[in-house]
């Protein structure tokens, strides 16, 4: 095998993607010079190309996928994990010595990471706003930490009746609400906020005095209007860099196979990389 290893993040729009801070900040403090980790702007229709590309070149380790891209490289793999599986959708891929393609999901059990290293490790019940595929990710975290209902907050019944279907699929008791009741999500204990920046601004001013724990997926812009305001009530607030964190951490534990990854230095990469901007 090749001295030189390769890693990538694929997806479009991926310019703006903190992975190759993160993933070279891990190189560097482990010592793996020889290592590279790069970005790709790929959409769907691109992906089976690419893929095709990568055959008989032993240097490439692994590969993070982003939006579009994380349900489409499925059918490229030679197997998922049931983590993956759970959700239909797949954000690592690591080649093995022999070849084969492994999809995997680091999603989920970084968000159960950056929960727990705030101090959430169970909830009597949780709000979700939104329905994408963080969404997804939420209930599935959220089948291992809630003791209770998850209502889930959208803007039509196809969207509702695609987050009750992940719930019976999870084993989590999904209830939906319309979007327009939104504000009644920022009385549970745990609040997970999944959708695009501007979406939740609104909900800025209807934050409770006895706040819970806020988890905002978002981290450019940071803080968040919805973030900063849940912040000046005391309450709890979890961010998207430390979402982007911890999966990343997992991602370079499983590409490498040296573990535990540098968390802190990380951290640290991605923080100064958003100072910046």
């Amino acid at each position: 095998m090749s001295s030189r290893r390769r890693a990538a993040v694929l997806g479009s729009p991926i310019a703006h993607s903190l992975s190759p801070v993160l993933h070279r900040a891990a190189y560097g403090e482990l010592g793996l010079g020889h290592w590279s980790y790069d970005r790709f702007e790929l959409v769907e229709a691109g992906l089976p190309g690419f893929f095709e590309g990568l055959r008989g070149d032993e240097s490439w380790a692994g590969l993070s996928l982003t939006m579009p891209l994380k349900r489409a490289v499925i059918p490229l793999l030679d197997e998922i994990t049931d983590t993956a599986a759970s959700v239909e959708a797949v954000n690592t891929v690591v080649f093995g010595d022999d070849g084969r393609r492994t999809g995997d999901n680091t999603d989920i059990p970084g968000m159960i990471a950056a929960l727990r290293e705030r101090g959430v490790e169970k909830v009597e019940s949780a709000a979700i706003l939104g329905a994408g595929a963080t969404a997804s990710s939420a209930v599935a975290a959220l089948s291992r930490i809630c003791t209770g209902p998850v209502t889930a907050y959208v803007r039509s019944q196809a969207r509702a009746a695609e987050m009750r279907g992940w719930g019976d699929r999870l084993g989590v008791d999904v209830r939906t609400a319309d979007w327009a009741e939104a504000e009644q999500a920022l009385h549970a204990p745990l609040v997970i906020a999944t959708t695009p920046a501007g979406t939740t601004d609104a909900l800025a001013t209807a934050v409770p005095k006895a706040a819970g724990t806020l988890f905002d997926v978002l981290y450019d812009p940071w803080p968040t209007p919805l973030a900063a305001a849940w912040a000046a009530r005391n309450g709890a607030v979890i961010g998207g860099l430390d979402l982007l964190v911890h999966q990343a951490v997992l991602q370079v534990e499983r590409m490498t196979g040296h573990s535990p990854a540098p968390l802190a230095v990380m951290r640290n990469a991605g923080e100064r990389a958003l100072g910046g901007r």
